[in-house]
């Protein structure tokens, strides 16, 4: 029986046909399954052996890093957003090839040779092995480290402006740290022209800023800035998007139809929750009806509100003349100051000019042509017409405050002219408080008083005010990065500013001011190079100003010396400030307070800065710094 057992058994792998007959039990146990095993365990040795199962490894955590890193770095060179799919896409196409690969071919001391013409005796896969280990761990760890670092490691706003500014074109940047939404906020959207005359713009922005004006006097009401109200003219953005960027629970919104002396204007109250219409209205109206009109609009509103005004307050507007083309010469200078440019504020000018000469006791046009004055002044082509225009603005602000002495404008106007040129700070207090006291919801009043707070070394206060102006006009460009000054002397809230003018950036790429800065904020964290590259970007003034101090501290004495001669060759009568910061920064004192009495002698504005700019800082110990303070009227440093 036993022979008999062992012949089958010997018969089982020489005729399974037969024997899976007369043995099945045998036949299970031993073809089948147990071939199947041993195959795929061979196979497996065999991938292990050759390396494929590494080769893949490794190649996913190449591909990791190179995912990470194209989508830090495309943002940057302004790659379009196909790019990170496109590359993912190659490196999933790419994995089979590799596997492919690693099975046909192999590393011999001979270089890249087929497998199957490799001797196993010379096999040297268990070194490549070892080999592909580490480059596997080096590339793991190089992968996580840089994820850490793009996540939690301190960005540099010299690219996050720019990614930013686009992220942002849609709907413009908020404040990070808004307050509750208020039943009683509003924005005033800019009411749509529909005049077949474009050049009517003026007119429908005018009658908006008006309206925001006569609300802005509720003292119940949020209501928020220009600037903020007025970012989203041409985009194609949402009621409730609006009101999220701007924080505010309803918005007011219309348009204006101009032709001759007649008007038709049409207004909606919506509430941004659920973008209902609580009120609407159309008025055909004469052009001499149109304070009457304003008056209408803003009722409607607060009555729609439902804000119980005070028993003695009337809600007026405050800019009120009998002459329309006076008030439509008005509207003109408003536009153009708007607009924050040289041949803009020329142009308000003129157009202030003829508003105040069509009305000679037209309060508000005076207050405006004073502070177009001020700002054309920079532009003057010589030290004379700069001194004339100066000169000119304060005649036509002091007329202001004269025919008006309840306008707000007027005493803002002359407390910004006498903190930046008359150095009169106490005086400026003053003004600014009875501004605020007149007008507590203008941004613009809280933005200068926060400067003013700052001249005078008083930073908690000044974040204090640039905190509530930044709350009423989130969209504000120059609020931000005035709100970023306030940080610089102080190295431990260098993070604090960095994001204030990454803020300011990306609300407008293009602005002198908040670059002027990024650059200083540069130059103080020892980021030499990068201040370069944010001075060239930064205009006039500004790029030889900042070239001449980044190229000094990066060591190039040619360069720094070549863009500080062109500085003065070409704005001497008006930037004597700027050039005397570039002498302190590098060191030289003794030109530094030579340019700082030159200012002095131009009354350049600048110098209401002195005390918190950190450019000065080489010049705290020099007794003439002390005397200079005090020769402005400014408190003496302290720290």
């Amino acid at each position: 029986m036993a022979n008999a057992i062992a012949g089958a058994a010997f018969a089982c792998g020489t005729n399974p046909c037969v024997n899976s007959l007369i043995y099945p039990t045998l036949w299970c146990r031993r073809t089948p399954a147990h071939r199947d095993q041993g195959m795929s365990r061979s196979l497996f040795a065999e991938m292990k052996r050759r390396n494929v199962f590494k080769a893949g490894v490794a190649y996913l955590a190449l591909g990791w890093v190179v995912t990470q890193v194209t989508s830090t770095v495309a943002p940057a060179f302004n790659l379009p957003g196909w790019i990170v799919p496109v590359v993912i896409w190659i490196g999933v196409i790419g994995f089979p090839f590799v596997i492919a690969f690693s099975w046909i071919y192999e590393i011999t001391p001979k270089g890249l040779k087929r497998e199957s013409e490799v001797d196993r005796s010379a096999s040297i896969t268990h070194v490549t092995g070892r080999r592909m280990d580490y480059l596997i761990v080096g590339l793991l760890v190089l992968a996580i480290g840089f994820t850490a670092f793009d996540r939690f490691g301190p960005h540099r706003s010299g690219t996050g402006a720019s990614s930013d500014a686009t992220a942002t074109s849609a709907v413009p940047a908020a404040a990070p740290a808004a307050p509750a939404v208020s039943d009683n906020s509003i924005a005033v959207l800019p009411f749509v022209n529909m005049s077949s005359d474009k050049e009517q713009e003026y007119f429908s922005d005018g009658l908006s800023e008006e309206l925001l004006n006569l609300l802005a006097q509720v003292p119940q009401l949020r209501v928020i800035a220009r600037t903020s109200s007025f970012a989203f003219r041409g985009k194609e953005v949402g009621v409730t998007d609006i009101a999220k960027a701007l924080n505010v629970a309803n918005v007011l919104e219309g348009s204006v139809r101009k032709s001759g002396e007649t008007l038709r204007i049409t207004a909606q109250l919506i509430r941004t929750a659920d973008s209902s219409h609580l009120w609407s209205e159309t008025y055909d109206r004469k052009l001499t009806d149109v304070f009457k009109v304003q008056d209408e609009i803003a009722s409607a509103v607060v009555a729609q509100l439902k804000v119980k005004l005070l028993p003695a307050q009337q809600v007026t507007n405050p800019h009120r003349t009998a002459n329309t083309e006076a008030y439509n010469q008005y509207l003109l200078g408003n536009q153009y100051y708007s607009r924050n440019s040289r041949d803009g504020d020329r142009l308000a000018v003129a157009a202030y000019q003829k508003a105040v000469e069509l009305d000679p006791e037209f309060a508000a046009a005076y207050a405006g042509l004073g502070v177009a004055e001020m700002y054309a002044s920079d532009y003057a082509d010589s030290l004379e017409e700069n001194a004339a225009a100066k000169q000119r603005a304060q005649a036509n602000i002091d007329k202001a405050i004269a025919l008006a002495p309840d306008l707000a404008d007027g005493y803002a106007a002359r407390g910004w002219q006498r903190a930046t040129l008359l150095r009169d700070f106490s005086g400026s207090q003053e003004d600014f408080e009875k501004a605020l006291a007149l007008e507590p919801g203008n941004a613009l009043v809280l933005r200068r008083y926060g400067l003013l707070q700052n001249n005078l070394g008083r930073a908690a206060q000044a974040i204090a005010a640039y905190r509530r102006a930044i709350e009423l006009d989130p969209l504000s460009s120059s609020a931000w990065s005035n709100l970023a000054s306030a940080y610089f002397l102080d190295p431990s809230q260098f993070r604090q500013a960095r994001e204030a003018l990454d803020r300011s950036l990306a609300i407008n790429p293009e602005s002198s001011f908040a670059l002027a800065a990024l650059a200083t904020l540069e130059l103080l964290e020892g980021h030499a190079q990068d201040a370069l590259s944010v001075s060239g970007r930064a205009g006039e003034v500004f790029r030889q100003w900042g070239v001449a101090m980044a190229q000094h501290t990066l060591g190039n004495a040619g360069e720094s010396q070549r863009a500080l001669d062109e500085l003065i060759a070409k704005y001497a009568h008006d930037s004597a400030f700027q050039i005397a910061e570039v002498y302190a920064w590098r060191g030289e004192a003794d030109k530094a307070f030579e340019w700082l009495e030159r200012a002095y002698v131009q009354h350049d504005g600048g110098l209401a800065f002195i005390k918190p700019d950190p450019l000065f800082r080489g010049l705290h110990t020099d007794p003439r710094y002390a005397a200079m303070l005090k020769k402005l009227g400014l408190p003496p440093q302290s720290g």
